[in-house]
């Protein structure tokens, strides 16, 4: 049964309430004024106050104000005289759901409180399959709602749980540690160390000793014995990056800890077991490798149980502005910079540009262009000069599209980035654009925005 808290100092009129909502069906508790709504709060939950605007010691609309200060989230319906609804528009922009004129309707009552408590249990519906979601599966900083990138999601959520191994493959830049770290932090070994090696970083002597430790006296300099990454993952996940370069005496080892779990330390005899889970990343083709002789078959097979193909950021046109954007705020806090937004010229140029260097160079360009922009907006004059293109006009649009695109899908996506940049403000989408509420207007209902 829900229960309903009234607050009304007109004890008459609240009788007559708790009547006819008690024979609808509902508890009811109540105060005799908006300065007991607290203390009745701090003794029991309801899951609705229907409160009167107008009271002698504390009017309504200080009472939801003093909820909200104290972060109390019950919905609140208000109840106010005909003549005064703006008091009720007021109250609702702290936070009251809903209002009732006098004399109230009953059954116009019952309606908007059955509603309000619909509403209600909708949004706490809502927050707690969000918070099993986000439990389940926190994607971090990864971004994109690009078809490749919701596959890749998609994906993820899949692998995330199991301990099946996977190889990410993606050009440099293209962001496959976030993806190692996101299958680690959505897995069963989430308490467990996450350790990365860079196999293209080191040399190959290094990296033997890097992966698998050494003992003591294993080779010049070894004076002390040293755990190897597969150790310090052990009950974790290890991700190693660019295993493609490593050689196939390092390959052969990384195989026999895969397949038998185990393994020994460098100049050492003795078998340490490991319970690792391995998620591996290359930009190298390995299946021509494989052809070709330089990386080991079997290895290739044990490693990619699941691959995840991660696309350059030139097949990802739809999330460049929402990748712009988030390094924008990034950066514009990081160097104290009151920045709102993107020229929607800037965003044109942003799209039209092949990004060869992919995430990673659109992160350095957007970081170059907060700290030489002194306006509120990056515009074009911000940007690399190879981004510039010879037809580039400062004043107008560029008079060539990006590689696939039409001017009209870099019209819409413009279109969209200012809307999400001024929060779905058309007037200030307009301002920004340039043109007319009107033209914006036409354009939304055109694009279907």
């Amino acid at each position: 049964m829900k229960k309903i808290l009234i607050v009304d100092d007109d004890t008459a009129h609240r009788t007559m309430l708790k009547v006819n909502l008690s024979g609808a069906g509902y508890e009811i508790v109540e105060a005799d004024d908006g300065d007991r709504v607290l203390p009745v709060l701090a003794e029991q939950d309801v899951d609705l106050i229907l409160m009167d605007l107008k009271m002698q010691r504390l009017d309504g609309l200080d009472a939801i104000k003093l909820l909200r200060e104290k972060g109390r989230v019950e919905p609140v319906v208000v109840i106010t005289a005909f003549s005064s609804v703006e008091s009720a528009v007021e109250a609702m922009k702290y936070g009251a759901m809903d209002y009732v004129t006098k004399p109230v309707d009953i059954e116009a009552l019952k309606l908007t409180v059955a509603k309000a408590l619909d509403f209600e249990a909708l949004r706490e519906e809502n927050l707690e399959l969000k918070k099993r979601l986000g439990e389940q599966f926190d994607f971090g900083n990864i971004i994109g709602r690009s078809p490749a990138m919701q596959k890749v999601f998609e994906t993820l959520s899949l692998v995330a749980p199991s301990d099946a191994t996977v190889l990410i493959n993606g050009a440099s830049g293209t962001g496959k540690e976030l993806i190692a770290g996101a299958l680690h932090h959505n897995s069963s070994r989430k308490k467990g160390p996450f350790i990365k090696v860079n196999c293209a970083a080191l040399h190959e002597n290094l990296l033997e000793s890097e992966l698998f430790g050494h003992e003591k006296g294993a080779f010049t300099g070894a004076d002390s014995q040293r755990l190897g990454r597969f150790e310090l993952a052990d009950g974790g996940t290890l991700f190693l990056d660019e295993i493609g370069d490593m050689s196939l005496q390092t390959q052969a080892k990384i195989l026999r800890v895969l397949q038998e779990r185990e393994l020994e330390r460098l100049g050492g005899s003795k078998t340490v077991a490991v319970d690792v889970r391995m998620v591996a990343a290359t930009h190298k083709n390995l299946t021509a490798m494989v052809e070709e002789g330089s990386f080991r078959q079997d290895l290739f097979f044990r490693l990619s149980v699941v691959p995840i193909e991660l696309p350059p950021l030139r097949e990802r046109i739809e999330d460049i502005p929402v990748l712009a954007d988030f390094f924008l705020q990034r950066y514009a806090r990081k160097n104290k910079k009151d920045i709102r937004g993107f020229h929607p010229q800037t965003l044109v140029l942003l799209t039209r540009y092949s990004w060869p260097g992919n995430i990673r160079e659109l992160e350095n360009t957007i970081e170059r262009a907060v700290i030489l922009c002194l306006g509120e907006r990056i515009t074009p004059k911000e940007l690399p000069p190879q981004m510039l293109p010879d037809d580039f006009k400062p004043s107008g649009e560029p008079a060539l599209s990006p590689s696939g695109l039409t001017l009209k899908d870099v019209e819409r996506e413009a279109i969209r980035a200012t809307l999400e940049q001024a929060g779905g403000n058309k007037s200030q989408s307009a301002k920004l654009l340039g043109i007319a509420r009107q033209t914006l207007l036409n354009k939304i209902k055109e694009y279907g925005l």
